[in-house]
């Protein structure tokens, strides 16, 4: 039990005292989640609203390939894309492995269905009411498409949050994609798996620490928004 205690102690003196190799890993962390979320918003928003907004031939086939993106591991990702910009691959000249783009992909990838599954929904859900005035009214496609964006806006930002959380704590693709290099592609969750199975447990804790503080500030954003 004591090292558990000295363990938080050395944590809060690390984080206090600015440590470089722990607040490296935090910044990565924060870069490349920010990154791969705002990737997956831009690519499953409008995938989201069109799966959720018309009805069209193959709908439920997509959704149940939609869902099964859901449950993919991230180790399988990871794998997917360590294939694809190796050097061996596809992507391979664009250097792309062991960086922090590299590792964006990956999340991307992770994230986007958790975007387009949860705009779909709330797009879904959308009174219908509402798109029949619109319709008579006269609005144009793009006023159709703006409006029922804004009503479902706290959806929305959940989604955004939901995909946040998500790649914020994966380690599966950050470890095969990115190699947790030191002052490079190190992240939260790697640099945690790495210190505890070298014995600094006060590294990882530090780390720990870290993680659940922001975690906690996305989960609390979360809830916020699914009270709106």
């Amino acid at each position: 039990m004591d090292f558990i205690v000295a363990g938080f102690i050395k944590a809060l003196e690390l984080l206090i005292s600015g440590d470089s190799s722990t607040w490296t890993a935090v910044w990565a962390t924060l870069k490349v989640s920010t990154c791969s979320m705002l990737l997956s918003i831009g690519a499953g928003l409008p995938c989201g609203f069109l799966l959720g907004y018309f009805d069209f031939k193959g709908k439920k086939h997509l959704r149940t390939i939609l869902d099964t993106m859901l449950a993919l591991p991230t180790v399988f990702i990871g794998l997917a894309v360590y294939a694809i910009i190796s050097r061996q691959g596809p992507l391979g000249d664009f250097g792309l492995l062991f960086t922090l783009t590299g590792i964006a992909i990956g999340q991307t990838i992770l994230a986007f269905p958790i975007v387009t599954a949860i705009t779909a929904s709330t797009i879904e859900n959308i009174d219908h009411d509402l798109k029949l005035t619109l319709v008579t009214l006269g609005a144009g496609k793009r006023h159709i498409v703006t409006t029922c964006l804004w009503e479902v806006r706290y959806g929305i930002l959940a989604a955004a949050v939901t995909a946040y959380g998500r790649v914020l704590t994966e380690v599966g693709i950050s470890m095969m994609v990115g190699g947790n290099i030191k002052y490079h592609t190190r992240t939260i969750t790697t640099a945690i798996a790495l210190e505890t199975n070298k014995g600094l447990f006060a590294d990882g804790i530090a780390l720990g620490l870290v993680l659940i503080m922001i975690a906690f500030i996305v989960n609390l954003s979360l809830s916020f928004l699914r009270k709106q």
